[in-house]
C-alpha cells in the first residue's frame, strides 16, 4: 500500500531572513510523497530569490492575499494530499515529523488531527527550550482553558478540515486555536509523544505582539465555543497580557520621584495577577496535575463518540466514595467504591450530533488538605483520578448502546 500524499503549506510575506531554513526543514523530510506549496503575499524582499533555488521541488504562488488565514486556506484548497499542514515562514518542522504524523493517523484513523512535542527558537534559530504547554489530548481544557497544542506540530486529515471548516479569515491571532477546537469537537485529536516542530520567538512575531487585540480575539472565540461570558482561558491569557500593559503604563506615567512607589505597585499587581492566573489554571477543571480530583471534574468527548469511558484511580483510606457520571446533564452511571484502586468502565453514547459530549464526574465526599496547603491551593479533594480513557465501541456494541438509550428514554 502506497504512502498517503502529505501537503504542507507555508504562508509567507517578507520573511526572507528566515524562509530558507523553513524550506529546508520541509524538503529534508525522510518521507515521500510530500507536496509543498508556498503561498506568498507578494514579498518585496529576498524571498523570491531564495525560493527560486528550490523551484523544481515546490509550488510557489506569489499574489496579494487578505492575510495569513486567507493564504493558508488558498493553499489547503489547492492541496492534493489527504493529510495537510501549515508551517509559518519563520518556523521549522523537525526531521521525521511527517513520517510520525502519517504513522499517527495509521494508528488512529478517526482522529481529525495529530500533534506532538516541540521546541522554542530564538531569532537566530537556537533552541531555547521545550514548548512548555504541550500535553496529551484533553478536550475540555482545549475548549475552555488553554491552547496547549503547538501549531507547528499539527497535521490534519483534509476531509476533517473540509467538514469542520477552513480557517476563519476574520481571525488574525487565534485562528489555529479556533480550528483545533472545531476539529477536536468533531473528531478528537491524537497526541504523539515525539518532537515534531519549532516555534521561533522574537518581539516582532505576531503571537508576541498582538497585545489587547489578541486578547479580544481570544475572548470572542472562547465565548463562542463555551457559551461562557468569562471562560477561564480568557481570564488566564487576558490577565497575563493586561498585567504587562498596566505595568508598562504605570512605569511610563510615574514621575521620577514616584518611581519607588510605582515599582511596588507593579510588583503587587504582578503578584495578584499571578495568583489569580495560577488559581484559575489549577482549579477550573477540577482535575489537578498531581492526579487528585475535586468534588466535580469537567471532561468532554468529541461529538461522534460512542463507546466506553474508562476511569482509573484510587479512593483514599477512610470511608467509601460514591461517584456519579453525568453526560449533557443527564445521569448515566453511579457507583460506590471502597478505599483502594479502582477501574470503572461506563458506556457512553453521543446524544447530540451537533456538539461534543459534556461530562461531569461528581463525588459524594471531599476533604480539605492541611491548613498550610489549603491556604496555598484552595483545593477540595475527593479521590485520585489517574486517567480517563475512551475506547470506541464496535458496530455491534453501538447498536446495543442505542437500544439501551432508547429504553432509558421511555
Amino acid at each position: 500500500m502506497s504512502n498517503p500524499l502529505v501537503t504542507i503549506v507555508t504562508p509567507s510575506f517578507n520573511q526572507g531572513p528566515f524562509i530558507r531554513a523553513t524550506i529546508e526543514s520541509v524538503l529534508s523530510q525522510n518521507y515521500e510523497p510530500i507536496e509543498y506549496i508556498i503561498m506568498d503575499g507578494g514579498s518585496t524582499d529576498e524571498t523570491p530569490s531564495v525560493v527560486k533555488d528550490y523551484s523544481s521541488r515546490l509550488t510557489w504562488i506569489s499574489e496579494r492575499d487578505r492575510g495569513q488565514s486567507h493564504a493558508i486556506n488558498k493553499g489547503f484548497q489547492r492541496a492534493n494530499g489527504s493529510i495537510v499542514s501549515w508551517i509559518n515562514s519563520d518556523d521549522w518542522i523537525l526531521p521525521g515529523a511527517v513520517a510520525s504524523a502519517v504513522a499517527g493517523f495509521a494508528a488512529h484513523p478517526s482522529a481529525g488531527a495529530v500533534y506532538g512535542e516541540g521546541y522554542l527558537l530564538d531569532r537566530a534559530g537556537q533552541i531555547t527550550g521545550r514548548f512548555p504547554c504541550t500535553e496529551p489530548m484533553n478536550l475540555w481544557k482545549l475548549v475552555h482553558l488553554s491552547d496547549y497544542v503547538l501549531q507547528q506540530t499539527v497535521y490534519f486529515r483534509r476531509d476533517a478540515v473540509h467538514e469542520a471548516g477552513y480557517l476563519r479569515e476574520d481571525l488574525h491571532y487565534a485562528m489555529d486555536w479556533d480550528i483545533l477546537i472545531r476539529v477536536a469537537n468533531r473528531y478528537g485529536l491524537h497526541y504523539i509523544p515525539e518532537y515534531m516542530g519549532c516555534l521561533r520567538e522574537y518581539p516582532e512575531a505576531k503571537s508576541f505582539s498582538g497585545g489587547a487585540a489578541r486578547i479580544r480575539e481570544i475572548g470572542a472565540i472562547l465565548r463562542e465555543h463555551t457559551g461562557l461570558r468569562y471562560p477561564p482561558g480568557y481570564v488566564v491569557y487576558g490577565l497575563d497580557t493586561y498585567r504587562k500593559i498596566w505595568c508598562e503604563s504605570i512605569a511610563s506615567r510615574a514621575p521620577g520621584f514616584l518611581r519607588p512607589i510605582s515599582r511596588r505597585v507593579e510588583s503587587l499587581l504582578t503578584t495578584i495577577c499571578g495568583i489569580w492566573i495560577e488559581t484559575t489554571i489549577r482549579n477550573s477543571q477540577g482535575w489537578y496535575t498531581d492526579q487528585w480530583a475535586g468534588p466535580e471534574v469537567k471532561y468532554m468527548l468529541p461529538r461522534a463518540a460512542s463507546g466506553w469511558l474508562i476511569l482509573s484511580g484510587k479512593i483514599p483510606d477512610g470511608d467509601s466514595q460514591r461517584l456519579t457520571i453525568l453526560a449533557d446533564r443527564t445521569r448515566i452511571a453511579e457507583k460506590s467504591f471502597e478505599p483502594g484502586e479502582f477501574e470503572w468502565r461506563v458506556p457512553v453514547r453521543c446524544t447530540s450530533p451537533d456538539r461534543p459530549i459534556d461530562l461531569r464526574f461528581k463525588s459524594s465526599r471531599w476533604f480539605t488538605p492541611g491548613i498550610q496547603e489549603w491556604a496555598r491551593t484552595w483545593r477540595r479533594l475527593s479521590y485520585i483520578l489517574r486517567s480517563v480513557r475512551f475506547q470506541p465501541a464496535s458496530e455491534q456494541e453501538s447498536d446495543s448502546m442505542r437500544a439501551r438509550a432508547a429504553r432509558l428514554a421511555v
